[in-house]
């Protein structure tokens, strides 16, 4: 799992994922040469095989935020970069890279915080900001601005022991994980495989909608990373317990032939599988089931605890079983029924 700490310690919130892409690049050559980065930003990896064309798809990008004002005290008043919840983000680390060349530290407080005043209820992401310790000036001079990119501190590490991992974008570099070890044993599959690692899903899954435009996969699979409820909630979607099957979402409702084929899957396999469903949140399976006529989909998710925050949690065997269950789907891949 280091190669997975490695991924989720890259900074790349969603509009600026250069640095997450060009990783996976490096990554992935010496297993697969034929590679694009489309004018969206996608990186479109291809495998070609004869029989079916199948999309496998997790996003790059991750939740952040982004400097909207310096104030005159030198602090930065910040804007979300996808969902983030106000209190996820009270006393976190941030960098802020600046010009390419440097990252500054800083630590997102409100004005009562700062000051030690009790917290009585809970601020407004309006009373946000971020306190690097420097002047406005001095800010102005290393080229902090409006539009400069607020991240979550890279600290992915283990937790209590090595079947548990901590840290920041867990949403989705997880499932890019998973896409990465695939890649890796591509020469086994007979197919044509398209391995899709997407932009801009935490700010409306835009890259899955520009993604599959010069694509025509027969079916397709999103690898994305769901909301546990173990701590406190009714264990539906249990760390530990495998991965979760999406059978709905609050806008997608996913491919009947596709799940009951990766539940056959996962009882012969011996492997858990937890079902999901959900009334709120969707994927990049969204835009992908729509396009070109509509193109069976299905999501199939990691748990993760404290999800978009600076501090997911997730256990290495849903991600290895995971990966087990997607790896005969693409040795044996099934025909589609509706």
């Amino acid at each position: 799992m280091e190669e997975l700490i490695s991924l989720m310690n890259v900074l790349s919130t969603s509009g600026h994922e250069s640095a997450i892409r060009s990783y996976l690049m490096k990554k992935i050559k010496p297993y697969c040469k034929d590679m694009q980065v489309d004018k969206f930003g996608n990186l479109i990896v291809h495998k070609k095989g004869k029989g079916q064309s199948v999309m496998l798809v997790a996003h790059m990008d991750e939740v952040g935020l982004m400097v909207n004002k310096i104030n005159v005290d030198g602090t930065l008043k910040i804007s979300p970069i996808g969902g983030i919840d106000t209190l996820a983000c009270l006393n976190q680390k941030v960098l802020i890279p600046v010009n390419g060349k440097k990252t500054i530290m800083g630590i997102i407080s409100t004005s009562k915080l700062s000051s030690g005043e009790t917290i009585t209820e809970l601020p407004k992401k309006e009373d946000l900001f971020v306190d690097t310790g420097l002047s406005k000036i001095e800010l102005q001079k290393i080229g902090v601005e409006v539009g400069t990119f607020v991240e979550f501190e890279k600290r992915a590490h283990y937790l209590g022991s090595k079947d548990y991992i901590m840290g920041k974008a867990a949403d989705d570099r997880v499932g890019c994980f998973i896409l990465l070890e695939l890649i890796k044993k591509v020469k086994k599959y007979p197919g044509e495989i398209y391995f899709v690692f997407t932009v801009q899903e935490e700010v409306g899954l835009y890259g899955a909608k520009t993604s599959v435009y010069n694509l025509n996969p027969e079916w397709a699979l999103v690898i994305d990373v769901l909301d546990a409820n173990d701590i406190g909630g009714d264990m539906t979607r249990a760390l530990g317990k495998g991965p979760v099957l999406s059978i709905m979402d609050s806008q997608t409702l996913s491919n009947s032939c596709l799940n009951n084929n990766i539940k056959d899957i996962a009882k012969k396999k011996k492997l858990g599988l937890q079902p999901g469903v959900s009334d709120f949140g969707t994927t990049d399976a969204l835009y992908i089931s729509l396009s070109k006529g509509g193109i069976p989909t299905t999501v199939l998710g990691v748990p993760v605890r404290n999800v978009h925050s600076g501090i997911g949690i997730v256990n290495s065997k849903d991600i290895l079983s995971g990966i087990t269950i997607i790896d005969e789907l693409l040795k044996h891949p099934p025909k589609i029924c509706l």
